[in-house]
């Protein structure tokens, strides 16, 4: 679930770098929470998925 949120999240980001549309830094700022998040769960041993 999380990986397919990190994708979906990875691809709107990749869009708004390449339109250049004003959403571009919210889309930013949902991947920046979902890498720490990834992290997060990463180093508490959590399973990702």
């Amino acid at each position: 679930m999380l990986w397919t949120i990190f994708i979906i999240l990875l691809v709107l980001w990749l869009l708004g770098l390449i339109s250049g549309y004003t959403l571009g830094g919210f889309i930013h700022i949902l991947l920046v929470i979902a890498v720490v998040v990834l992290i997060i769960r990463l180093i508490q041993g959590r399973p990702v998925v």
